[in-house]
């Protein structure tokens, strides 16, 4: 609830605070800064669906930390991640949910599904059977999911090409016929990490450009930014005051 948020808020504000007072440390207060006045012109809700030892949290963990998660164990339920990226001019605020691959946690991250706008389905390409289970995760997130939800498909583990077990071709077939983007990635070494998660935000901004989404439907799994709202604020506050000058 509100009250709740603003107290996080206000003990995360404290601590900061405290921090920075402490230490005198230029570069806290720059983070400080950042986090907290950074804004945004839209939020999307993602999922990074697959798997299980697809790499799924070591792709999140490389797309927001920039490096690579060393002691990664098998996720448990669902994580969580977020991370502001600048597309086409546009700040989007990426909510990410790293959800389980095991299927005794299908249940549970099935819940996380709901109103998600874009959505990273990931194979491993030394890994036939992960790359076999893929329709079963594209049927899920296109029924639990948002009925626009932008997929993009990833083949992770790019950088063990002598182990292959699918290929490029075959893979991009799959996602031809599936309506899906397409990249090979590696959380190793970063390469197409971002990109993917930047290409799946471009498509959705794309749709919201067209008119195709409406970030103010339920269950969209996007929401106007800070920013974003300013704007949409700033002429009826305008008209608001025209109208209070002229006595209408």
């Amino acid at each position: 609830n509100d009250s709740y948020k603003s107290s996080c808020y206000c003990k995360a504000h404290s601590w900061l605070v405290s921090l920075i007072l402490s230490q005198k440390c230029e570069s806290i207060l720059k983070f400080s800064i950042f986090f907290f006045f950074q804004s945004s012109d839209f939020l999307f809700k993602f999922l990074v669906i697959g798997n299980a030892g697809t790499g799924k949290s070591c792709l999140l963990h490389q797309f927001i930390e920039k490096k690579f998660k060393d002691d990664s164990n098998h996720t448990i339920g669902v994580e969580f991640g977020s991370k502001i990226i600048n597309v086409g001019g546009k700040y989007v605020k990426l909510q990410i949910w790293d959800t389980a691959g095991q299927e005794r946690f299908r249940s549970v991250t099935r819940s996380y599904y709901r109103g998600a706008a874009g959505a990273l389905l990931v194979y491993d390409i030394t890994s036939r059977e992960t790359y076999n289970a893929l329709t079963n995760w594209l049927t899920d997130a296109r029924m639990l999911a948002s009925q626009n939800i932008v997929i993009i498909l990833c083949g992770n583990k790019k950088d063990l090409d002598a182990d292959r077990e699918v290929t490029f071709l075959e893979a991009s077939r799959f996602a031809q016929e599936n309506e899906l983007m397409f990249l090979e990635t590696s959380a190793l070494t970063g390469e197409n990490v971002e990109e993917a998660f930047v290409q799946c935000a471009r498509k959705i901004l794309n749709k919201i450009e067209s008119g195709e989404l409406d970030p103010e439907r339920m269950g969209s799994g996007i929401q106007y930014g800070d920013a974003a709202l300013r704007q949409l604020r700033s002429p009826r506050r305008a008209q608001a005051q025209s109208a209070q000058e002229c006595g209408c």
